[in-house]
């Protein structure tokens, strides 16, 4: 391996250069307008998703209800981290997280299924992290090496949305 060097000189003189783009330095490979686009409907898909889980949190009834409600309530806290995340790194990017209710459910990538039951809001859940799990690998993939931190935030995501699919099979098999 060589030795790792770098003109700080020239890095000096580039960071003083655009300070009105924050953190966003000339390194950046990513098209700005288009990773702010696909963060703000990744954010879209986070609220869809904590008001699902929050009306299936209030809305579960029946013998294994207890358990589930409380499951329910931790993913949709979890996914309300994500969506402040997200929102944090539209910023950063120089974009603006579209919180607007006015075509929420067009943006989101998943879909408000409120559910019957508790089988079904189950299935519902889990469906909505399978979405979320294939969509965000996609993103993933398509972002690259272009912006490593929208990247690196977007596997820890994922890592949860994982871990709540799981969670999701493993009530559907308790609950059926």
């Amino acid at each position: 391996m060589s030795e790792f060097i770098s003109d700080l000189a020239a890095i000096r003189g580039r960071a003083r250069n655009s300070i009105e783009n924050g953190a966003v330095t000339s390194s950046y490979k990513g098209d700005r307008q288009q990773v702010v686009k696909v963060l703000n409907e990744a954010l879209a898909t986070e609220l869809v998703c904590i008001l699902r889980y929050r009306r299936h949190h209030y809305m579960a009834k029946g013998i294994h209800s207890e358990s589930v409600k409380a499951e329910f309530l931790v993913h949709a806290t979890e996914e309300q981290e994500h969506a402040d995340w997200l929102a944090e790194r539209i910023t950063q990017l120089g974009g603006e997280p579209d919180f607007s209710p006015q075509g929420l459910a067009d943006r989101s990538h998943s879909e408000y299924a409120p559910g019957t039951d508790l089988q079904s809001m189950i299935k519902e859940d889990l469906i909505a992290e399978r979405i979320a799990i294939e969509t965000y690998s996609e993103i993933i993939r398509w972002i690259g090496n272009d912006d490593p931190t929208t990247r690196k935030l977007l596997e820890e995501i994922l890592k949860v949305e994982e871990e709540h699919a799981d969670d999701m099979a493993n009530l559907l098999s308790r609950v059926g």
